[in-house]
Protein backbone atom coordinates (compact mmCIF):
# COMPACT_ATOMS: atom_id res chain seq x y z
CA UNK A 1 0.00 0.00 0.00
CA UNK A 2 1.05 3.77 -1.01
CA UNK A 3 0.06 6.83 0.67
CA UNK A 4 0.41 10.24 0.00
CA UNK A 5 -0.89 13.69 1.31
CA UNK A 6 -1.43 16.85 -1.12
CA UNK A 7 -1.83 20.08 -0.32
CA UNK A 8 -3.16 22.05 -3.14
CA UNK A 9 -2.17 25.23 -1.60
CA UNK A 10 -4.76 28.29 -1.37
CA UNK A 11 -7.71 26.39 -1.01
CA UNK A 12 -6.50 25.24 2.04
CA UNK A 13 -7.22 21.19 1.31
CA UNK A 14 -5.79 18.46 1.57
CA UNK A 15 -6.11 15.13 0.15
CA UNK A 16 -4.79 11.71 0.95
CA UNK A 17 -4.27 9.26 -1.75
CA UNK A 18 -4.28 5.61 -0.46
CA UNK A 19 -2.74 3.14 -3.96
CA UNK A 20 -3.50 -0.53 -3.49
CA UNK A 21 -1.98 -3.11 -6.29
CA UNK A 22 -4.71 -5.77 -6.73
CA UNK A 23 -4.80 -8.66 -9.51
CA UNK A 24 -4.37 -8.32 -12.84
CA UNK A 25 -2.32 -5.10 -12.84
CA UNK A 26 -5.15 -3.32 -11.41
CA UNK A 27 -4.74 -0.71 -8.26
CA UNK A 28 -7.44 0.67 -6.33
CA UNK A 29 -7.36 4.07 -5.24
CA UNK A 30 -8.89 5.67 -2.22
CA UNK A 31 -9.29 9.42 -1.79
CA UNK A 32 -9.96 11.01 1.62
CA UNK A 33 -10.36 14.71 0.94
CA UNK A 34 -13.12 17.75 2.11
CA UNK A 35 -12.77 19.28 -1.39
CA UNK A 36 -16.22 18.60 -2.68
CA UNK A 37 -14.69 18.69 -6.14
CA UNK A 38 -11.64 15.85 -5.46
CA UNK A 39 -14.71 13.81 -3.98
CA UNK A 40 -16.46 13.87 -7.28
CA UNK A 41 -13.61 12.99 -9.10
CA UNK A 42 -12.42 9.86 -6.78
CA UNK A 43 -15.65 7.88 -7.76
CA UNK A 44 -14.35 7.55 -11.63
CA UNK A 45 -11.23 6.09 -10.62
CA UNK A 46 -11.46 3.57 -8.15
CA UNK A 47 -10.25 1.00 -9.83
CA UNK A 48 -7.44 1.97 -12.31
CA UNK A 49 -4.94 0.15 -13.90
CA UNK A 50 -1.16 0.40 -14.04
CA UNK A 51 -0.32 0.60 -17.52
CA UNK A 52 -2.69 4.26 -17.60
CA UNK A 53 0.23 5.40 -15.87
CA UNK A 54 2.48 5.48 -19.50
CA UNK A 55 -0.62 7.02 -21.27
CA UNK A 56 -0.78 10.71 -22.50
CA UNK A 57 -2.46 12.99 -20.51
CA UNK A 58 -5.88 13.64 -23.07
CA UNK A 59 -6.13 9.92 -22.42
CA UNK A 60 -5.23 9.18 -18.32
CA UNK A 61 -7.77 8.62 -17.01
CA UNK A 62 -7.21 10.40 -14.04
CA UNK A 63 -6.89 13.87 -16.24
CA UNK A 64 -10.01 13.16 -17.60
CA UNK A 65 -11.96 12.55 -14.27
CA UNK A 66 -9.67 15.92 -13.20
CA UNK A 67 -11.18 17.78 -16.24
CA UNK A 68 -14.93 16.80 -15.61
CA UNK A 69 -14.58 17.96 -12.05
CA UNK A 70 -12.07 20.02 -11.12
CA UNK A 71 -12.31 23.53 -11.55
CA UNK A 72 -8.82 24.89 -10.50
CA UNK A 73 -6.57 23.80 -13.49
CA UNK A 74 -3.57 23.85 -11.38
CA UNK A 75 -4.70 21.28 -8.90
CA UNK A 76 -1.72 19.08 -7.66
CA UNK A 77 -4.12 16.29 -6.37
CA UNK A 78 -4.13 14.34 -10.25
CA UNK A 79 -0.28 14.62 -10.34
CA UNK A 80 -0.32 13.20 -6.72
CA UNK A 81 -2.67 10.06 -7.60
CA UNK A 82 -0.79 9.37 -10.26
CA UNK A 83 2.78 9.42 -8.47
CA UNK A 84 1.46 7.27 -5.61
CA UNK A 85 0.13 4.59 -8.28
CA UNK A 86 3.09 4.71 -9.96
CA UNK A 87 4.96 3.76 -6.59
CA UNK A 88 2.46 1.25 -5.57
CA UNK A 89 3.25 -0.60 -9.35
CA UNK A 90 6.60 -0.42 -8.39
CA UNK A 91 7.48 1.71 -11.71
CA UNK A 92 9.00 4.69 -9.08
CA UNK A 93 10.47 6.03 -5.73
CA UNK A 94 9.05 7.39 -3.17
CA UNK A 95 9.88 10.68 -3.12
CA UNK A 96 8.62 13.99 -2.14
CA UNK A 97 7.73 16.77 -4.99
CA UNK A 98 6.40 19.96 -4.51
CA UNK A 99 6.23 23.53 -5.79
CA UNK A 100 8.31 26.51 -4.02
CA UNK A 101 7.52 30.22 -4.31
CA UNK A 102 10.93 32.03 -4.18
CA UNK A 103 11.48 35.80 -4.08
CA UNK A 104 7.85 36.74 -5.41
CA UNK A 105 5.45 39.01 -3.81
CA UNK A 106 1.54 39.04 -3.97
CA UNK A 107 0.59 41.54 -6.29
CA UNK A 108 -2.65 43.25 -5.53
CA UNK A 109 -5.73 43.00 -8.26
CA UNK A 110 -6.61 45.46 -10.10
CA UNK A 111 -9.97 46.37 -10.88
CA UNK A 112 -11.85 47.17 -7.10
CA UNK A 113 -10.93 50.38 -5.09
Amino acid sequence: MTKVVIHSGACGFSTTVTAEKGRDKKIRIVLETECEMVGKMAGEIEMLDMMSLFTRFLDNPVYRAASKHLRHVTCPVPAGILKAMEVEAGFGVPKDAGITFVGCERKKRTGSS
